[in-house]
């Protein structure tokens, strides 16, 4: 397994964390996503919300946005209520220094 890989699990299991925490749905992760040429797909099926990723060849902090942004487009989260979401899912990664890439803090403080 590469590098990309196990980083990708393991952020998936701070998003999903720190989202259970909070009581949100938690979608299944999965990479690449099936449609070439997108960096992120949501598809909602009656037993849950699939959420798949683009890793190769991405800046990392750009995958974790995608897989926060998962996370509120899942529970279809609006407004303030997914402001908080952000929020928290970050803060959830920001626990994880290796989760994080290199421009951690920015994505951080744009949350």
């Amino acid at each position: 397994m590469d590098v990309a890989s196990l980083r990708f699990a393991q952020a998936v299991r701070r998003i999903g964390a720190a989202a259970r925490a909070c009581s949100w749905s938690v979608p299944a992760f999965r990479c690449p996503p099936r449609v070439p040429g997108v960096t992120r797909t949501i598809r909602r099926a009656p037993h849950g919300v699939v959420v798949a990723v683009a890793v190769a060849d991405r800046v990392w902090d750009a995958v974790l946005a995608d897989l926060v942004e998962g996370v509120v487009a899942a529970n279809r989260l609006q407004g303030a209520a997914a402001a908080r979401c952000r929020a928290e899912l970050w803060a959830g990664l920001a626990g994880d220094p290796q989760a994080l890439g290199d421009d951690a803090d920015a994505a951080v403080a744009a949350a």
